[in-house]
């Protein structure tokens, strides 16, 4: 579960979501912010299920170990 927080995190972020937009005049602060969102949207989708990513790297690895 973690791993899969992890990649969406960066998913979401590539994505734009959590880059600051000036919005209260920028800063440090909202950079931080911004970063924390990012993650905190990342968990709730894994919690609520993810994306499945999990299941396919252990499906994937699986299929190699069996070759």
């Amino acid at each position: 579960m973690a791993l899969e927080a992890s990649f969406l995190t960066e998913m979401l972020r590539s994505a734009g979501l959590g880059k600051s937009r000036d919005t209260f005049g920028g800063g440090v602060g909202e950079d931080q912010f911004a970063s924390m969102l990012a993650r905190e949207h990342a968990q709730a989708l894994t919690e609520a299920g993810g994306i499945g990513l999990a299941e396919s790297i252990f499906q994937a690895l699986v299929r190699h170990t069996d070759d």
